[in-house]
């Protein structure tokens, strides 16, 4: 196995029936077109040598392609989400056993009890820990989760949101450290040292494949024009029957390195 690995779980059958909180349900979803999508998106990866694990699909789970939410990794320590949706409750379970088998090493930590963290709304800077407080992840979630990354050498910053699912629907990073955000769906800016506004909404998620290599949505040409022009080698991949579900790039793969 490489040092590069990608969790990843395949759309369900029935994901036309997830969760919307900040847009409206879409007409229509295609479980077809999703899948060639997620195939392409995964290729990507494993085109640049990354080890793709795969967890089981679970039907019942609409949303369980969106296997970001359930599990959060630190280097070599995996924090076990709580989703703040209870229709999402039994999707860590196979994704903890996927990480302990294929992932032996991982040190492995669980939000539990009341707390509520979907991995979503942790958006990593360095040793800087951003997470969104808001409809998915509360405050107890929040307090253990500052624990775990306290004893790892992180700093937790809690973060209000209230304009989208995520945090990082509104916001996330460049590989050298700068937070990206659509300004109408971002909380506060001044939270971040560094921020840079992009032009449009899809153009706000991007996955760091290294220090000048990043992968985006093929529906943000502005932003990915910039983002050349800053020097980054830019991938694109079509993803609109997961943006149609506020899903994203970062969304629908864990990556372990």
């Amino acid at each position: 196995m490489s040092n590069k690995t990608l969790l990843v779980r395949a759309p369900s059958s029935r994901m036309a029936e997830g969760q919307i909180t900040h847009i409206a349900k879409p007409s229509s979803v295609s479980h077809e077109d999703a899948l060639k999508q997620w195939a392409a998106y995964i290729d990507i990866y494993r085109s640049e040598g990354w080890t793709i694990v795969e967890v089981p699909v679970a039907d019942d789970c609409p949303d369980s392609v969106f296997i970001e939410d359930t599990v959060v990794m630190f280097g070599n320590t995996a924090v076990i989400a709580a989703p703040g949706t209870p229709s999402r409750a039994p999707e860590p379970v196979e994704v903890e056993k996927a990480i302990r088998k294929a992932l032996p090493h991982i040190k492995v930590h669980k939000i539990e009890g009341e707390g509520t963290l979907d991995g979503g709304d942790v958006l990593k800077v360095g040793k800087d820990v951003y997470v969104g407080l808001g409809g998915r992840t509360n405050g107890e979630g929040i307090r253990q989760l500052r624990r775990i990354v306290h004893a790892e050498g992180y700093t937790l910053h809690a973060v209000p949101v209230t304009k989208a699912l995520h945090l990082k629907s509104a916001v996330t990073a460049l590989p050298d450290g700068t937070v990206i955000g659509w300004m109408p769906i971002v909380d506060n800016a001044g939270i971040f040292p560094r921020f840079m506004p992009i032009p449009e909404e899809h153009g706000v998620a991007v996955v760091v494949l290294s220090d000048e290599h990043v992968l985006m949505s093929n529906d943000a040409p502005e932003t990915t024009n910039l983002l050349q022009r800053m020097g980054y080698k830019v991938t694109t991949v079509g993803i609109s029957e997961f943006e149609a579900l506020e899903g994203c790039v970062t969304c629908l793969s864990v990556r372990v390195r």
